[in-house]
């Protein structure tokens, strides 16, 4: 770390102290049990993402626990211990990152109504506006694959390319999203549990009513580009 660019150890610096606060969202918005799921950012201006460590409470959890992996996974010597590991989903996080520019924030969850939809290997289809609104469309399901190596990371990109949206449900899985930086990925991590709730919940009631194509695409460019605070 000391052989960065000072420039570069200043962005390290405040993207863990970001990475570390955007973890105490995941359990505060019932994302996430015990150590499960992970937030990661791009470090910008270096080829260098920050990841949650490997099994550590979220209690416990801080910016200078936060561990500095490179583009292809591996951790650097980052003034952590030796012995403190990324998280087991790394492999995937750093393949999104080296396949997909445009990302500078991903996170995992296997938060409860998302992860039953990628049980059953369903889509959540786009019924709602909120869907529309921040994901352009059903919410997909992407192939199964094992944790270990980078197949995860394959999948969402294949699937993310495919769909053009910022969530994917790796069947028997759960979620992973994606977004410009680690809150906007934490966000779509919180709206897609908000929408498997809502709609399996509709789902009980009766049949789901898709929202028309046109529409759609008018609710997502008026939700991305307008909506909110310029």
């Amino acid at each position: 770390m000391t052989e960065l660019p000072p420039a570069v150890q200043d962005a390290v610096a405040a993207t863990r102290a970001r990475v570390a606060a955007l973890h105490a969202e995941l359990p505060a918005n019932g994302l996430v049990v015990w150590t499960a799921g992970n937030v990661s950012e791009r470090v910008p201006g270096a080829d260098l993402f920050v990841i949650k460590p490997s099994g550590v409470s979220y209690a416990e959890l801080a910016p200078e626990l936060m561990v500095v992996c490179t583009l292809e996974g591996d951790k650097i010597a980052d003034g952590t211990p030796d012995a403190l590991s990324p998280s087991s989903d790394t492999a995937a996080h750093a393949y999104v990152y080296r396949h997909m520019a445009e990302v500078g924030g991903v996170v995992h969850t296997h938060s409860s109504y998302a992860t039953a939809w990628s049980a059953r290997r369903e889509p959540i289809p786009c019924v709602l506006t909120m869907i529309a609104d921040e994901f352009g469309g059903d919410i997909p399901i992407g192939p199964f694959a094992l944790i270990g190596d980078d197949s995860i990371g394959r999948g969402i990109v294949d699937t993310l390319r495919a769909t053009g949206g910022r969530a994917v449900l790796m069947a028997n899985h759960g979620p992973f999203t994606v977004g410009p930086d680690g809150h906007a990925a934490v966000k779509a991590a919180v709206m897609v549990e908000e929408v498997a709730r809502t709609v399996h919940l509709a789902r009980e009631l009766g049949p789901l009513v898709a929202i028309d194509a046109a529409d759609i695409a008018a609710l997502n460019d008026r939700y991305q580009n307008v909506y909110g605070q310029r």
